[in-house]
Parts: structure tokens; C-alpha cells; sequence
């Protein structure tokens, strides 16, 4: 019986790194060490100015397309998670399908914040058991440091630049998608940001820019943390649960990378060994959508995730949003 397959996974990370001595340098009232301790992030990676969404993605999808053995003709689907696109419109997954010269592949975006690239794994999954189309790319890629006001320490340390991809199929060789799970909570949508730049707030103003509306605000941190590890062990469950496996016998956790904090309180809460847990964010920072997709072909790329392996990525992000996906590889 065919299932759903990943053929290939690839990521890119801007070169640029700032660093939390550099955010320091730059006059924010900060150090490594306050920074660190509350966060776990040591650099970033910053997308040069010229650089938008579908660059960095573009660069992410060569590399799957070519673990995958496969050309951008192949491809009959583009899906792009972003809360960050080139353009109010076109979509950035538009832009990116000229990019890759892929003229026959319908593309749209998906937005759900830093939950984005599980839910569009889950757009992808229901196209390809449809059979609506045969191979799919399913791509998360921000450009998060356009959205931070640098002066407040509070957000700005927090975020970077990258994206990861993956492409699926159905069939029966590769490493297979076990489940997909989403959720949303829209009425906790307020306590991750960016207000301006919707119908509420345009056309932009001079009077929009000057109150912060364009920067991407977070409300009551420490209720978000607790938030955030509830839904983060409650999708790592659900994807268990609905596969009848112990969460014990999950051989790695790629989470959304939000803080390393909450990874070691989600480690205490199910009993597991927090070396689990794949991490990416002492050194790409917080970035969105694209941190589960990076940290899991990275994973693939060092040989962390080895074949056999159960592979949960659980994710939680504005909206509210959250969910998760196991894969064995």
C-alpha cells in the first residue's frame, strides 16, 4: 500500500552571522550570557538586503531536488510556508516557481506562523492521497529580521534568517510520513504579532510606522512559554498515540526552535533524555517556519537521523498554532 515519501530534504542558512556580541555592539542592552542563559541563542544568520523569502527558498529547494534526483520540471506542486513573502502579492511561492523555472506546477503559500512548514505538510498530504498530483514540494523559508524592532531586546534577540525543504510523492520506497496533526487557537492570536500591514492597519502610515505596527510584537512571554510547552507535549502525544508508539521509543525529537529552555522542560515533562532533541538554535536563532524544516534536513545532511529512525517534529507558533508529524526514516 503506498504512502507518503520524502525523496529528498535540503536547507540554506544565509552566510551573514550576528552574533550576540554584535547585538551588543549595535547598543542593544544586552550581553551573550543574559541572552544565552534565557534563550539559548549564541548567532543568527542575516539575509543580505537584497536577499527576499524565495532566495533563500530557491537555494533550499536545489538541494532537495537534487537529493531527490529529480528537476524542478518534475514538480506539480509548490508549497511555500511564510509569514514573511516577498510581496503582499504575488505569493512568494509564485516568485519562487519563476526562480526555478517550474511554469507547471500550481503554487500558493501557506501562513501559520512557526507552526507553517507541518501544516503544509499536511496541505501536501491530503493533495497526494487525492492523487491530485504526484510530487510535491513543500518548502518554509523567512526572512525574520525584517520584522524586529532591533532596539527591543525582548524580540530582536530571538530571530533569523533560512529556509528548508522537502519533496513527497506517493509510493512505496523512502522514508515515510506517518501522520500529520494541526491546530489552531485563533483567539490566542494576539499574543504573537505583527499588526500592520493587513486591512486593519493600510494603507501604511507614517503614524503606523511610528507606533510599531510593522514589527512583530510578543504579549506576556512567560504565559506564552507555558502555553507553548503544553501544545508542544500534547502534538508529541497525539502523533504517538495516533501511531500506537511509546513516546520512549521516538528516536528524535526536531522541534520548532523556539528556546532551549522549553526543550529541556518538554524532555522533563514526557521522561525523555533531553539528547533527543535535535537543536539548531544556538546557532540560526528562531526562524519561523522555516526552523523545523532546517533543523530536520540538517539532521538528515549530518547523519543524525539515520535509517529506521522515529522521527517526531513537533511545532507550536502564532495564531495560535501548533501540531506535529512522525516520520520513520
Amino acid at each position: 500500500m503506498k504512502s507518503i515519501r520524502i525523496l529528498g530534504t535540503g536547507y540554506y542558512v544565509p552566510p551573514k552571522v550576528l552574533t550576540n556580541a554584535d547585538l551588543k555592539e549595535m547598543g542593544l542592552d544586552t550581553t551573550d550570557e543574559w541572552i544565552v542563559q534565557r534563550t539559548g541563542v549564541s548567532e543568527r544568520r542575516i539575509a543580505d538586503p537584497d536577499i527576499a523569502t524565495s532566495d533563500l527558498a530557491y537555494d533550499a529547494s536545489l538541494k532537495a531536488l537534487e537529493m531527490a534526483g529529480m528537476t524542478a520540471k518534475d514538480l506539480d506542486l509548490i508549497i511555500l510556508a511564510t509569514i514573511t513573502p516577498d510581496t503582499g502579492c504575488p505569493s512568494a511561492a509564485n516568485w519562487l516557481q519563476a526562480k526555478i523555472d517550474a511554469p507547471q506546477a500550481i503554487t500558493f503559500d501557506v501562513t501559520a506562523a512557526c507552526s507553517g512548514f507541518i501544516f503544509a505538510l499536511n496541505v501536501a498530504e491530503q493533495y497526494l492521497k487525492n492523487r491530485t498530483w504526484k510530487y510535491v514540494l513543500v518548502v518554509a523559508s523567512e526572512v525574520m529580521t525584517r520584522t524586529l524592532d532591533w532596539t527591543d531586546r525582548t524580540t530582536c534577540i530571538l530571530w533569523g534568517d533560512g529556509a528548508g525543504a522537502a519533496i513527497l510523492t506517493l509510493g512505496n520506497e523512502g522514508p515515510v510520513i506517518l501522520s500529520t496533526h494541526i491546530h489552531t487557537d485563533g483567539a490566542g492570536g494576539q499574543d504573537l504579532l505583527m499588526p500592520g500591514g493587513g486591512s486593519k492597519t493600510t494603507p501604511i502610515s507614517h503614524e503606523s510606522v511610528d507606533k510599531g505596527l510593522h514589527t512583530l510584537n510578543m504579549i506576556e512571554a512567560n504565559a506564552s512559554f507555558r502555553v507553548a510547552v503544553r501544545h508542544f507535549v500534547e502534538s508529541i502525544k497525539e502523533a504517538a498515540e495516533f501511531n500506537s508508539v511509546a513516546v520512549e521509543d521516538i528516536d528524535w525529537f526536531v522541534p520548532h526552535q523556539a528556546n532551549l529552555r522549553m526543550f529541556r522542560s518538554i524532555a522533563k515533562t514526557l521522561k525523555i533524555p533531553f539528547g533527543k532533541f535535535y537543536v539548531t538554535l544556538h546557532k540560526y536563532g528562531n526562524i519561523s517556519s522555516a526552523s523545523c524544516a532546517i533543523s530536520l534536513a540538517e539532521a538528515v545532511e549530518d547523519g543524525s537521523i539515520k535509517k529506521g529512525d522515529l522521527v517526531c517534529l513537533p511545532v507550536f507558533g502564532g495564531g495560535l498554532t501548533w501540531g506535529s508529524a512522525l516520520i520513520r526514516w
